[in-house]
């Protein structure tokens, strides 16, 4: 009985992972990136809600974009308490006025010392915007 179970839950699964889409020449892409978080999903663009969680793609020009950034945070000077860690769901904001099409960037999303920190970059990994709103949930 467990195996049945087993390969339908697979399968459900394989379906969510479904390859990314076409790149869309006539738009910039972006990419999410983190190295400390659970979770980093776009969530609105010009504050509508994505369809993938995986990306952005936008036409050029003037964007907020939105995302979802869940990571664990442990309460405590600098965050070094190792007993207890709360899961925190954060929402990021970053604007950014001069998205060009066919250009690919990327967003990075870390917390230091439970401290977010987002940043746009461009494909030379400059540095093109910082976060605007930071807003978090328990």
């Amino acid at each position: 009985m467990r195996l049945p179970l087993s390969i339908i839950a697979l399968g459900l699964l394989a379906g969510c992972a479904g390859p990314l889409p076409a790149v869309d020449p006539q738009k910039a892409w972006v990419d999410l990136h983190t190295y400390t978080g659970k979770t980093l999903m776009s969530d609105k663009l010009d504050g509508v809600r994505t369809e993938d969680g995986r990306f952005f793609q936008v036409t050029p020009g003037k964007h907020k974009l939105e995302v979802r950034y869940d990571y664990d945070y442990a309460p405590g000077g600098l965050g070094l308490s190792i007993a207890i860690y709360n899961e925190l769901t954060c929402y990021v904001t970053i604007n950014y006025d001069h998205f060009e099409a066919g250009h690919r960037y990327r967003l990075d999303v870390r917390n230091i010392a439970n401290s977010i920190d987002a940043q746009l970059r461009d494909e030379q990994r400059k540095v093109l915007a910082e976060e605007g709103e930071i807003f978090c949930i328990p």
